[in-house]
């Protein structure tokens, strides 16, 4: 049988919540973004007390995580902290678990939607449709793939932009 966890990105920890019912992981480098005095209180007892558990996601999590990210433009908008957050629920899935990843971040959102992962916001109201990100020349308009490195168009040397792109 399985059963639901939370996974908590440092917005959730902040906002103050966590499940005393279930239990909850996090990752170490969400634990490094908790910057304020009262969160960090109240995050160490979490931990002290057993209610929230400092998981590392598994390689194949992470893998399954980019290509993913890759596909939809997100790798772009997702910081390392927030890749790791999001690949420890689906290791955790690929475990047998029925994980939440709670969070406020629009992007994690996304990418969640995009891989039909359960999330719950804490202080916004979420994001209401999935959307993509390519990389385009802003003079010939012609289209890079995420992970290209540079600022400057190859072709005509124009600038470079990110640009929304509506996802089924």
């Amino acid at each position: 049988m399985q059963s639901k966890i939370y996974v908590l990105d440092a917005s959730a920890i902040i906002g103050g919540f966590y499940s005393k019912k279930t239990m909850n992981f996090t990752t170490a480098g969400v634990i490094s973004e908790i910057r304020d005095l009262k969160s960090k209180i109240v995050l160490q007892s979490a931990i002290e007390n057993g209610c929230i558990t400092i998981k590392d996601p598994s390689p194949e999590g992470v893998k399954e995580l980019e290509t993913v990210l890759r596909k939809s433009g997100d790798i772009l908008r997702l910081s390392d902290v927030d890749k790791n957050i999001v690949a420890l629920a689906v290791t955790l899935k690929n475990e047998g678990f029925k994980p939440t990843l709670v969070t406020d971040d629009y992007s994690m959102q996304n990418v969640l939607k995009i891989i039909e992962m359960p999330y719950r916001s804490v202080l916004t109201k979420g994001i209401k449709e999935v959307i993509g990100w390519v990389k385009i020349c802003k003079g010939c308009k012609r289209e890079y793939p995420p992970e290209y490195q540079f600022d400057e168009c190859e072709i005509c040397g124009s600038r470079i932009i990110r640009k929304r792109v509506r996802k089924n």
